[in-house]
């Protein structure tokens, strides 16, 4: 099996896994199916590897750096992902607390539809994407400067991921402020788990490179499987929620 089929599978595999078991832990089964759709389609975000694979083009075209400062560098990057788009969550639960739960799943299938078609057609969702290249090109490989760009990259990743985000924030919204910061969390690993699977799991920079970019190779596929989910997933909260 192909290295970036096996990535995919266990970045699949270990989200739905991680949102199946942590719903059950906490008792809320009825949105086991609802929310392993959102955390199944963003876990296979083309988005996220396309900015992904820019940053680890760029780390290996810096001179002598080591896998201690790679692995450095991408988790301030990853981490300054992941604060940036938890305070986003919250603003949205807040937002979005006395708004009925089928309007998730309205935003779900429109935003299914679109992700189809995006992807059906080749179009990039990434708003400012050479303005993103050039921010991740110029910065230099600190600790500081990888977080300071994973704070910019956040907001041109929201059109990637906002349609999902905002159905996840209306249906979590109901559960009550302690379970939705905790459901806020898993969210958030799920959507910065693939990048700390390719951080981690593979062997160096320049295969890691390599995964990253087959698997953006692959965008078109994901994103029509992702639109695809997510059209069902509105389609049933509607029906059944």
């Amino acid at each position: 099996m192909r290295s970036e089929i096996k990535v995919l599978l266990l970045i699949i595999f270990s989200s739905l896994g991680l949102t199946a078991g942590i719903l059950t832990f906490l008792g809320l089964k009825d949105l086991i199916y609802p929310l392993l759709g959102l955390a199944g389609a963003d876990s296979i975000n083309p988005c996220t590897f396309v900015i992904y694979t820019m940053l680890l083009i760029a780390l290996s075209l810096k001179e002598n750096i080591t896998k201690k400062r790679i692995y450095a560098v991408g988790m301030a990057f990853v981490s300054a992902i992941y604060i940036s788009y938890y305070l986003l969550g919250v603003g949205l639960v807040i937002l979005t607390k006395t708004i009925p739960v089928w309007v998730a799943g309205a935003i779900s299938i429109i935003f299914g539809a679109y992700t189809f078609a995006t992807g059906y057609l080749e179009k990039s969702r990434i708003v400012g994407k050479k303005e993103a290249r050039r921010n991740i090109f110029r910065k230099e490989a600190t600790i500081f400067g990888a977080f300071s760009l994973g704070v910019i990259i956040s907001f041109t990743l929201l059109p990637c991921s906002s349609g999902t985000y905002l159905a996840y924030a209306i249906l979590i919204s109901k559960v009550g402020r302690t379970l939705t910061l905790i459901l806020l969390a898993l969210y958030n690993i799920i959507f910065i788990l693939p990048l700390l699977i390719i951080l981690f799991t593979v062997g160096s920079i320049t295969e890691s490179k390599s995964i990253s970019q087959k698997i953006v190779q692959r965008s078109r596929e994901l994103s029509m499987i992702a639109g695809v989910i997510l059209i069902a997933l509105g389609i049933y909260v509607i029906i059944e929620m």
